[in-house]
């Protein structure tokens, strides 16, 4: 690969597709490998494949690992699914580092806590797109957070990280 690759631009068709609300504007994007493209906008992360855009906004987003060699975006869901997104080079560091910036911007304050039994949790205030705020508990999804003393302890957690905020209750 040239020492100086330039990335490929998103292409119009797909910026139009993308039908993003006011005040929300692309910040990276990063061509799939095979067809199709991952786009950071300010608000969400967007799929486009083909004719099809999925949009999540930040908060769906729990995680994730870019790799550069050979490129590879593996996003972790906050409902403990995994995606891995194969990606065409050249996949600048802005483009990890935006992506990351937008999920970090998400994450009011997070705490994690260990449940019964030894899972562990996170309790975490997130800012949705429209700028409010609210919980979520991000786990594997096998424990049962109707059980009392594990409700108990994601009560208590949930009122912490909303505390640390300067929130009540």
């Amino acid at each position: 690969m040239p020492l100086f690759a330039r990335r490929r631009a998103l292409p119009d068709t797909v910026r139009r597709a993308l039908d993003l609300p006011p005040g929300d504007r692309v910040l990276a994007a990063a061509a799939l490998a095979g067809d199709g493209w991952v786009v950071v906008s300010r608000r969400a992360l967007h799929l486009a494949e083909g004719d099809a855009v999925v949009r999540h906004p930040w908060s769906d987003v729990d995680r994730a690992a870019f790799a550069p060699e050979p490129p590879a975006l593996r996003v972790h869901w906050v409902t403990g699914a995994v995606q891995q997104l194969r990606l065409a080079p050249p996949v600048g560091a802005a483009f990890a580092q935006t992506f990351r910036e937008r999920v970090q911007s998400s994450v009011v304050h997070a705490e994690t806590v260990t449940a019964p039994g030894g899972t562990v949790l996170r309790v975490a205030l997130r800012r949705g797109e429209d700028g409010g705020l609210f919980t979520q508990v991000i786990g594997p999804g096998t424990v049962d957070v109707t059980d009392p003393a594990v409700a108990a302890l994601l009560d208590e957690a949930e009122s912490r990280v909303r505390a640390a905020a300067g929130l009540r209750g």
